[in-house]
């Protein structure tokens, strides 16, 4: 390796400092995802939905092999 011991300390510092930095940074809430997750959580007509919709989706891919 061409990089001496100093070299790569260095670059290993700057790296630990900038994700020190990321890990500070509040990240971007925008998403509308991240906004609603979890509201769900326990609401029994919420899980009775997703049984639904993934018993529509079981049909139509059983449909499709036929």
């Amino acid at each position: 390796m061409s990089n001496t011991i100093e070299e790569r300390l260095s670059r290993v510092e700057k790296e630990r400092a900038e994700l020190k930095h990321a890990a500070r940074t509040p990240r971007d809430q925008s998403n509308w995802i991240t906004k609603i997750s979890g509201t769900f959580k326990g609401d029994a007509d919420f899980r009775e939905i997703v049984r639904l919709g993934k018993e529509i989706r079981d049909a139509e891919r059983f449909e499709e092999t036929e």
